[in-house]
């Protein structure tokens, strides 16, 4: 299989400028996180990562401003609804897609399950979906659930010796019948990216649409759905800088064609609102264009001439950071080369042709449990377990039940953390030698 590239969401746009990147300025970087201190280092990002002071300043400026039912009725109440729409906008840039077309809900898990509930009245009996055992429980269950209903759910299993996802395997499993497919652009645990236009192009020519959680790539790279003709796309603000809250993309025609969710008066045509039942959080989706404003600061610190659309300057900023996040992998995967305990999860490459920097392992003679708290005694925050992903741990012959640690780096993660890491990993296992 070609594998996907970690850089190949990071392409230039058609039409940008091409920009010298200058190298990440991280200690600008980290002057927007006020929960950073030098004195420990945080690699859970891939659990929620920490947030800008944009974000956290958007939140509390909504609230003590304009904490009202949004709309049109008074000068507050469009002032709020403004702040929404510019929240709603920002999440629609990051994916390169329309605001319409983007729903901005309480998180994957429940935006997929909506999702799910729609769909499930537009599919006859028997027909096939087909589902990963790589992926996140949250592109899993609640399509899995569906065979309650008299359709038939397809598993494209990983290869157990890499953990990754092969085209071959999925070709004989499309069928006529087949109506979904739903994959991770990245893995939660392998940190291993999936070529996602090529498996959505063989998923079109079968006559069938594509789900993609990308919940695992979107802080890492830039997205283009529209590049990707995907039909269906997730991601985590919470993971990705921003409040927490998911984003779910779909085609205009598609989130037309679905039943609504929410109250029988929403019409048909009205997206997103008709599937986002509850209606979205007021002041965490205005926060939501803290993470544009982040991004942005980015931009004119960095470049001398920044993109003037948003989505080309998002895409430009993630460049840098994926220079970055990349020289830090290389550095990881570096060391863990010369490690014999150590079994790493997935690729053993970083840069174009590698892997985001999430990083899951095990050491041979001890439990993936007793890591956290001896990381945390040095300094570092790492997590453990099997992060709703037990199907591909199993797969690849590791017990979900004590799991894996795994440590996530983010771009304002540092050279000098990886090495603090290393450091402390080596102690740790010359104290407890099998």
């Amino acid at each position: 299989m070609s594998c996907g590239c970690y850089g190949d969401m990071a392409a230039p746009i058609r039409g940008m400028p091409h920009v010298t990147r200058p190298p990440l300025d991280t200690d600008y970087v980290r002057s927007f996180f006020p929960a950073l201190d030098d004195s420990w280092a945080f690699m859970e990002n891939a659990g929620g990562s920490l947030v800008p002071y944009t974000v956290i300043d958007a939140v509390s400026a909504y609230m003590r401003e304009c904490q009202v039912q949004p709309g049109d009725n008074a000068a507050i109440a469009r002032q709020a609804r403004q702040r929404m729409e510019a929240g709603q906008a920002t999440a629609a840039a990051m994916l390169n897609a329309a605001p319409d077309e983007v729903i901005v809900g309480p998180s994957t898990t429940r935006n997929v399950q909506t999702l799910a509930l729609a769909m499930r009245s537009r599919l006859h009996e028997n027909d096939e979906i087909i589902v990963t055992n790589l992926d996140h429980e949250a592109n899993n269950n609640h399509w899995r659930r569906l065979q309650e209903h008299g359709f038939i759910i397809r598993e494209w299993q990983v290869d157990p010796e890499t953990a990754e996802l092969e085209i071959g395997a999925l070709e004989p499993l499309l069928t006529e019948r087949t109506r979904l497919v739903c994959f991770s652009h990245c893995s939660n645990i392998t940190g291993g990216p999936n070529p996602v236009r090529e498996i959505t192009a063989l998923v079109h020519a079968a006559g069938a649409q594509v789900c993609i959680d990308g919940v695992a790539m979107a802080p890492h790279t830039s997205i283009d759905v529209r590049e990707l003709d995907v039909d269906y796309y997730l991601f985590s603000l919470y993971k990705t800088f921003g409040p927490h809250l998911g984003v779910m993309y779909g085609k205009r025609e598609h989130l037309l064609s679905l039943p609504g969710q929410y109250f029988h008066f929403h019409g048909e045509d009205d997206i997103p609102l008709k599937l986002n039942p509850g209606a979205p959080n007021h002041e965490l989706t205005a926060a939501t264009a803290g993470v544009g404003a982040y991004l942005d600061a980015l931009a004119r610190h960095h470049l001398v001439e920044p993109a003037g659309d948003p989505v080309m300057r998002y895409r430009q900023v993630f460049r840098m950071i994926q220079d970055h996040e990349s020289a830090l992998a290389a550095r990881f995967l570096s060391w863990a080369a010369d490690q014999p305990r150590i079994r790493l999860v997935g690729r053993r490459r970083a840069g174009n042709t590698g892997r985001a920097p999430t990083f899951s392992f095990t050491i041979d003679g001890m439990a993936s449990q007793q890591l956290p708290a001896l990381l945390e005694s040095r300094g570092i925050v790492a997590g453990a377990g099997d992060f709703y992903a037990p199907r591909v741990l199993e797969a690849t012959g590791i017990d979900p039940a004590d799991g894996v640690v795994r440590c996530s780096l983010v771009h304002y993660n540092t050279a000098d953390e990886v090495d603090r890491l290393t450091i402390a990993l080596e102690a740790i296992m010359a104290e407890n030698s099998p």
